[in-house]
């Protein structure tokens, strides 16, 4: 019997595409390299399902860190 899943490697990577189109002014490279990073950090998670819509959470939230401004000093 096959096992029934989502494709993880197609998910993440219309994640990608996804923010890539959201976030336009970040360039699809790092776009892609947080994915990466986030996707990595959930190797380990036993529930695979869930994985990619909590990815693209965590990797949304880093995306909007990395643009915002430094404070003043």
């Amino acid at each position: 019997m096959a096992e029934k899943g989502i494709d993880e490697d197609a998910a993440f990577r219309e994640i990608v595409v996804r923010l890539t189109e959201k976030y336009s002014d970040v360039p699809q490279e790092r776009v892609a390299e947080i994915v990466a990073d986030v996707r990595a950090e959930m190797t380990s998670a036993k529930v695979r399902d869930f994985v990619p819509v909590l990815a693209e959470r965590e990797a949304k939230k880093r995306i909007k860190q990395e643009g915002r401004p430094l404070p003043a000093e």
